[in-house]
């Protein structure tokens, strides 16, 4: 069920544009590389030169190709370019490439996990579409007073555009898309997801409307490029609306950007509709066609995708569907998953340690896995020693802690197992396993304590706690726990 905002339903939609990852443009042979001199790289096709005419590159259609067989679309044996037409500074030919009636992608959808109050939930968000086209190129407006200069370098850039149905009903759900969407690009090596340089960006459409009413007028907040700032400007948005709607005010359909400094947004001009765009088919280029047998190729190179791999995680380590979700994020967290799984034999608790330990200290320092100093074969060898109880969980964080701060010298050249027992033996980690020392301390804890002794037998299972705890104490913290309560247990009676 949605979430009202003050009693209002809020409706989100998303248009995504991904730089797809070719070396050159989509319709010249101009290169696409980042932080060139501008226009630089900007042939005659892309600044529309008389005589001019577009060339279609194919490897953009094999990563849209690619792209619909991740996320279960039908691909368009048939596609159609066409003319988008407006004016603007920077594009020069008076039009954009585009795809509009028949995309190359129709359909297809994308399931995030999602945290509701203290239950996680599986949600779904149906795409319309994915469509090819042109990036139009830049203007430049800090670099000249009372001027604007044309940076044409990233017009012809090749772009899919993937548009989703209006099925997100908050900012949480609206970034968790974002999020998977751009975890399922990168995967596939189709975008390289870099939001900075403008490699992702992505357009919200947000309404509100009182529940089971039409749909509200949506407006579009563009260039999001932060996962960040898309939570903040989505809010915000909606809080507007709902304040206008309050006031007495029609919600105008507009594009609006978003200001982080300010954190609002603001109207930059009134959206169009496709009429005011005067789409029609480009005479310059003939339809897309693709067979069957090129999608079937482009399908047997694929590497496994994150879904299927996750679905492989659930069935051959008997690990929850939110744990194999989790654990494919990446290509480089799901390797070393399956790394540590297979050296341990305990994937649940690889899983565990992974999305605990391992995920907060890489966060708060802000390094990716490949960066770890915990290795996948250090992580199993822990947790072999947790398994067969050389040491407790508590020990086990010691034991992590030190590795992990561990310059690399101390350990290059040792075995994973050395190193795990190594630091056990030299912190004192290892647990008290000998029953006869533990026997005795237990039967010394009981003869010290008569009180807690006559309560847990008179009924009171919270006395329990008072013996374990002395216990634990005088052996240090090294008595296995569980050992502990199957002691106390059976001389309890």
């Amino acid at each position: 069920m949605s979430k009202l905002v003050q009693g209002y339903e809020v409706v989100i939609g998303f248009e995504t544009h991904a730089q797809l990852s070719t070396q050159s443009k989509i319709f010249s042979r101009a290169s696409v590389a980042f932080g060139a001199e501008p226009n630089t790289q900007a042939c005659a096709v892309d600044m529309a030169l008389p005589g001019t005419l577009p060339v279609m590159n194919m490897g953009a259609v094999e990563r849209a190709i690619e792209f619909g067989l991740a996320i279960n679309a039908h691909i368009a044996e048939r596609s159609i370019f066409a003319r988008k037409n407006y004016f603007y500074p920077d594009l020069p030919k008076g039009y954009q490439i585009s795809q509009f009636e028949i995309p190359v992608v129709q359909g297809g959808e994308v399931s995030f996990f999602l945290e509701v109050g203290k239950e996680t939930v599986r949600k779904t968000v149906r795409l319309e579409r994915a469509h090819l086209e042109e990036d139009a190129g830049k203007s430049l407006h800090e670099d000249f007073i009372g001027q604007s200069g044309i940076d044409l370098n990233r017009a012809g850039t090749p772009l899919l555009e993937i548009v989703t149905q209006p099925d997100m009903r908050s900012s949480d759900e609206a970034v968790a898309y974002a999020k998977e969407l751009h975890k399922i690009v990168t995967w596939i090596g189709i975008c390289d997801g870099n939001m900075q340089e403008g490699s992702f960006r992505c357009d919200a459409n947000v309404s509100v409307r009182k529940p089971g009413a039409e749909l509200g007028t949506r407006r579009e907040i563009k260039n999001l490029n932060s996962f960040k700032f898309m939570q903040q400007a989505i809010d915000y948005e909606v809080r507007w609306q709902i304040d206008q709607i309050e006031d007495g005010h029609a919600i105008q359909q507009a594009t609006v950007l978003f200001d982080p400094d300010t954190g609002e947004t603001r109207a930059m001009r009134t959206k169009e509709d496709a009429a005011d765009y005067r789409y029609f088919p480009d005479p310059d280029l003939p339809p897309l066609v693709i067979g069957r047998d090129w999608v079937e190729r482009v399908k047997s190179e694929m590497a496994e995708l994150p879904r299927v791999m996750a679905e492989r995680f659930v069935k051959d380590y008997a690990l929850p569907e939110y744990d194999a979700t989790q654990l494919t994020q990446s290509k480089a967290v799901a390797a070393y998953f399956e790394a540590t799984a297979k050296a341990c034999g305990q994937a649940k608790l690889a899983s565990n340690w992974i999305m605990g330990e391992v995920s907060r200290r890489l966060n708060a320092s802000e390094m990716a896995i490949e960066q770890a100093p915990v290795s996948a074969a250090r992580l199993a060898a822990l947790i072999s020693r947790i398994q067969d109880s050389t040491i407790s969980n508590n020990a086990a964080k010691e034991v992590f802690d030190a590795v992990w701060n561990a310059s690399g010298d101390q350990v290059a050249d040792a075995g994973a197992l050395s190193v795990i027992d190594a630091i056990i033996e030299a912190k004192g980690l290892k647990q008290m396993n000998d029953t006869g020392e533990l026997e005795k301390i237990i039967d010394d804890v009981l003869a010290a304590n008569p009180k807690n002794v006559e309560e847990f037998k008179a009924g009171n299972a919270k006395a329990l706690n008072g013996l374990v705890g002395p216990i634990m104490k005088a052996s240090k913290g090294k008595a296995n726990p569980g050992q502990v309560n199957a002691l106390l247990m059976k001389k309890l009676g």
